[in-house]
């Protein structure tokens, strides 16, 4: 997959790794949970044409301060060449969705992505090239998709995070919080729903979670996870973290974190009804990013949860 550049909002050279903003799109700081003050900033969006991309395409365009550069799919998208605000049910917008994010991650401000595990490990060589502050929701990626990702936050300001509303991050410190204080005899089951046409589970957020747990503990999740039970499976092991994935109908996401202990249990839960919460917290991310270096971050920096 390789935005387009709509009128107006012309190619320009790699800037210093300070990455000053161009002329005319110079972002005020972002921070708290109050509002953003800016001048228009331009946001180009990859995978424009599925849920996410649809609810990001509004966001983007009803955030002040905020302009879609430019809208990008894969090469073989039925949705090339429409116009990605007559895509997301909105009045034209002047920009037709293209499969050159070459050009996008060179012109915008900013990138947000929600697509595919590979590509989006292909365009993180694309934002560190460029210096481009990038916004990842993709999950599922693999370890070397992953470490790719941490190389191009090298030299570009990175928000990566399975999860980008307030509530689900607000769940993970919380989850953290009990695990660190409940006896490790607590044991920990992690319950998620999503759609039919999810395609990895657990999901990034469930996993998130569960890292979340674990890190309260102290100890290393990928030695202690269960992952799927089938069959005869024996007692539970102590000590592990279970994940259970459902899947059906247009569920948006439902995450629930159980700590369960002889005559009594505690449940932490998130629903979310909309994903307008996840494009609203990745719009945010986008802007805060205007002004930090190149590195690694997530939702829980971008929130003040650190």
């Amino acid at each position: 997959m390789v935005g387009l550049v709509t009128p107006g909002c012309n190619p320009r050279p790699a800037p210093p790794l300070d990455r000053p903003r161009p002329s005319g799109m110079i972002a005020a700081e972002v921070g708290g949970y109050g509002s953003a003050s800016m001048a228009e900033i331009d946001i180009g969006l990859v995978g424009c044409a599925g849920r996410m991309g649809v609810a990001l395409i509004n966001e983007i365009t009803t955030t002040p301060g905020c302009r879609l550069a430019g809208a990008v799919e894969r090469a073989d998208s039925p949705a090339l060449g429409r116009d990605a605000g007559a895509l997301a049910g909105l009045d034209q917008l002047g920009v037709a969705i293209s499969d050159d994010a070459r050009a996008l991650f060179a012109s915008a401000a900013a990138v947000i992505e929600f697509s595919t595990a590979e590509s989006t490990a292909a365009h993180a060589e694309l934002a560190a090239r460029h210096r481009t502050p990038y916004v990842i929701g993709t999950t599922g990626l693999d370890p070397v998709q992953s470490a790719a990702v941490r190389a191009a936050a090298k030299t570009a300001a990175i928000v990566w995070a399975p999860n980008m509303s307030i509530g689900v991050n607000l769940l993970l410190a919380l989850t953290e919080r009990v695990a660190a204080i409940l006896d490790p005899a607590w044991d920990i089951e992690i319950v998620e729903l999503h759609h039919r046409h999810k395609l990895d589970a657990p999901s990034g957020t469930a996993l998130a979670l569960g890292r979340a747990a674990a890190s309260g503990r102290k100890v290393e999740l990928d030695r202690i996870a269960d992952r799927g039970r089938d069959g005869m499976t024996g007692a539970r092991v102590a000590g592990h973290i279970g994940f259970a994935a459902l899947r059906g109908g247009d569920a948006v996401g439902d995450h629930s974190v159980m700590f369960l202990a002889a005559g009594e249990r505690i449940e932490l839960s998130h629903r979310a009804s909309s994903r307008r919460i996840y494009a609203a917290g990745a719009v945010r991310a986008a802007l805060w990013l205007q002004k930090r270096a190149p590195g690694l971050y997530g939702m829980r920096d971008v929130l003040g949860l650190v």
